[in-house]
């Protein structure tokens, strides 16, 4: 089952962010997620929102999310991700 990787947060540290940032897609490489959203200014249409980014990445099962997640390449550059950044990461399971 599909699954979605939400990230919702506040980036304190923008050197740090960036250096993660310029990082990031290489993590991707032989991993089958795809990002589908990221937006420093995302429109609140509803409630309250206090956040300055939010990140969406689909891979095609939970699986393949932890495989990425917990990779060893990703995690050499969450470091960077974590001490920048206030907030959470969420994981939303599709439909069907």
């Amino acid at each position: 089952m599909t699954v979605y990787a939400l990230a919702q947060f506040t980036i304190h540290d923008r050197a740090r962010y960036e250096a993660y940032a310029a990082r990031f897609f290489d993590t991707m490489k032989g991993h089958p997620g795809r990002l589908l959203a990221a937006d420093e200014n995302p429109q609140t249409v509803e409630g309250q929102w206090s956040g300055t980014k939010i990140v969406l990445i689909e891979f095609p099962d939970e699986a393949s999310w932890r495989r990425w997640a917990f990779s060893p390449e990703y995690r050499a550059i969450s470091v960077d991700r974590e001490a920048a950044t206030e907030g959470c990461v969420l994981l939303v399971k599709g439909l069907g």
